[in-house]
């Protein structure tokens, strides 16, 4: 069995997918963006600030299935700009 899990406390699914589908007691979280639910808008222009609104998007998805980042044992993080210090 598998159920849909939303909440407006993270961003709405942009296409026809869910924010998460629990299915046989896993929970599987949809790709997250730096969106902020409450404007629509990016969070931040550095990748800190980014990286904290995912986060905080992840977690209220977890939350609203009942569950914490102590649940978590898999992680796929996806990127597009990839700098390198230049001091190196």
């Amino acid at each position: 069995m598998k159920k849909a899990i939303a909440t407006q406390a993270a961003p709405a699914a942009i296409g026809p997918y869910s924010q998460a589908i629990e299915a046989n007691g896993t929970l599987f979280i949809s790709g997250q963006i730096p969106l902020n639910p409450a404007t629509g808008e990016f969070s931040a222009d550095d990748i800190k600030g980014q990286t904290r609104q995912v986060f905080r998007n992840i977690g209220a998805i977890l939350k609203e299935a009942g569950l914490g980042f102590e649940h978590v044992v898999q992680a796929t993080v996806s990127y597009t700009h990839l700098t390198l210090p230049t001091n190196r």
